[in-house]
């Protein structure tokens, strides 16, 4: 079992930010004896806060620019988000005549780290969630992404990154390889939202050893 240290803040701490309280003690009291020379060792490798932890986020998006492999008529709401969006951007176009196979519904999910600040970047996954083929050569429009408690924390956009590839051939016949229907978009969320850390409202925290 990992062992725990608990800590109590001086009261002469309790008027400073509790934030950096808590982290200049951490910092003090683990990197203290574990630092040595010939090594740089992370706090995040060495120890946790109780109760801190990342969190989950997801919206749902559209890719767009995809050379004809994207979804086909039979998703409905694929045409239905791409109505939405042009509406949004004030044009109006009747969903009978849509053509969607350049644009894709996509999931869009991400990992918020319990520290990250606003205006910095993390990694954003996006997997199709139509008949689309491949995400290759598409770029995601801007998607809110939320936490479970429905707030946005963060807003994804650009180029998504994919490790597979489709390639066609004479008489219907193909290559498919790996995953050409999810991508990753690296730095391709920015924070908005910061988790707030209420382990530092309190007199006495947790930090864990691993």
């Amino acid at each position: 079992m990992a062992p725990e240290h608990h800590f109590h803040l001086p009261e002469t701490f309790r008027g400073l930010d509790r934030r950096l309280v808590g982290l200049l003690a951490a910092l003090f009291l683990l990197f203290g004896p574990l630092l040595r020379p010939a090594a740089a060792i992370r706090l995040k490798d060495i120890a946790s806060f109780t109760g801190v932890r990342p969190n989950q986020l997801i919206g749902n998006g559209l890719v767009v620019g995809l050379n004809g492999t994207g979804d086909g008529t039979n998703v409905d709401f694929s045409t239905q988000e791409l109505a939405n969006m042009l509406s949004q951007l004030g044009l109006n176009a009747s969903r009978d005549k849509m053509k969607v196979k350049n644009v894709a519904t996509v999931a869009v999910t991400a990992l918020l780290p319990p520290f990250a600040r606003v205006g910095s970047k993390i990694d954003v996954l996006v997997s199709s969630l139509g008949d689309a083929k491949s995400l290759q050569g598409g770029t995601l429009l801007l998607t809110p992404l939320k936490g479970v408690d429905g707030q946005v924390y963060a807003l994804a956009q650009g180029p998504v990154s994919v490790g597979g590839f489709v390639a066609g051939g004479e008489a219907g016949g193909g290559v498919t390889k790996n995953h050409p229907t999810a991508g990753r978009i690296a730095s391709g969320a920015t924070v908005e939202r910061e988790i707030p850390l209420n382990f530092l409202e309190k007199d006495n925290f947790t930090i864990t050893l691993h």
